[in-house]
C-alpha cells in the first residue's frame, strides 16, 4: 500500500474539478432546486470527500476508523445511485418541455435529455458494480482501493459536463440557438479519460478491470447523440421511467 501513501492528496484534484463544474448549475439557482437535486448533490459531494479521507486513514494506520467509515460509505453509495436514478423523471420532463417550448430550450432538443437519461442509467449501473466489487475484494487492499477510485471517473461527467457546457454556450450565445452542444460534452470526456489514464498509469492500474470499466463508461458517452435520437431508445426509455 506504500504506492497509495499520497493518494488522498491526488484525490483532492477530481473533488475540486467536480465542484467547479457543478458550482454555477447548483448554487446559481439553489432555492429553485428540487429536494432530490439537493440530496444527490450532497451525497455525491460527501462520496468524493470519503475518497479523500479513506485512503488517508488506511495508509496512516487508522484501520478501524477506515473500516467504520467504510460501512457508512456503502449506505452513502446507495444514496448516490438512488438519487441519481430518481431524477430521471426530470430528464423526461425536460425532453417534453423542449418539444413544447423550443424557443426556451434552443439547441437543447428532446434527444439530448433522453440521451442523458440513458447515459445516467449506464453510469449508475457501473458505479454500483464498482462499489460491489470493492466490497467483495475488501481483503485485497489494492483492488479494493482501485475499484473505489474508479467511481470518481465513472460519475464525474454530469458535474464537469454541465460546467464546461455552460461556459461553451455562454461564449457562443450570439449564435443561439445554432450551437453545437455536444462539443463541450466531447471535450469533457477527453478530459475525464485523460485524468483516468494518468491516474491508472501513476498507480500501475492501466490493465485493471476497474480502469476498463471507467474507460468504457466514458467512451459510451460519445454515443449520447445517436442514442438520444433513436426512436426505439426513446420509446423504451419513456416506458421504463413512466412505468
Amino acid at each position: 500500500m506504500n504506492k497509495f501513501k499520497d493518494l488522498h492528496k491526488w484525490m483532492i484534484i477530481p473533488m475540486v474539478i467536480m465542484q467547479l463544474g457543478i458550482f454555477k448549475d447548483y448554487w446559481g439557482d439553489f432555492s429553485d432546486n428540487a429536494w432530490t437535486v439537493h440530496i444527490h448533490y450532497w451525497t455525491g459531494t460527501i462520496w468524493y470527500l470519503y475518497l479523500i479521507i479513506q485512503p488517508y486513514y488506511v495508509t496512516h494506520g487508522k484501520i478501524e476508523t477506515h473500516r467504520t467509515n467504510g460501512m457508512v460509505g456503502m449506505f452513502l453509495a446507495g444514496g448516490v445511485c438512488l438519487t441519481a436514478l430518481s431524477m430521471m423523471h426530470r430528464d423526461i420532463a425536460n425532453a417534453e418541455n423542449a418539444i413544447t417550448m423550443p424557443d426556451r430550450f434552443g439547441p437543447f432538443q428532446a434527444w439530448f435529455f433522453l440521451g442523458v437519461a440513458v447515459v445516467e442509467i449506464i453510469m449508475m449501473s457501473a458505479f454500483g458494480y464498482a462499489v460491489i466489487k470493492s466490497i467483495t475484494l475488501r481483503k485485497k487492499m489494492e483492488d479494493h482501493a482501485w475499484w473505489l477510485i474508479s467511481t470518481v471517473f465513472i460519475i464525474m461527467m454530469p458535474a464537469l459536463g454541465r460546467g464546461i457546457q455552460n461556459i461553451y454556450v455562454g461564449l457562443n450565445n450570439k449564435d443561439w440557438p445554432d450551437i453545437n452542444i455536444m462539443v463541450p460534452i466531447y471535450l469533457t470526456q477527453v478530459l475525464i479519460i485523460s485524468m483516468l489514464l494518468f491516474a491508472a498509469w501513476k498507480y500501475t492500474k492501466l490493465k485493471h478491470p476497474a480502469t476498463f470499466l471507467a474507460l468504457g463508461v466514458n467512451l459510451f458517452i460519445f454515443l449520447l447523440e445517436p442514442i438520444g435520437k433513436s426512436e426505439t431508445i426513446q420509446m423504451l426509455l419513456k416506458a421504463f421511467i413512466k412505468g
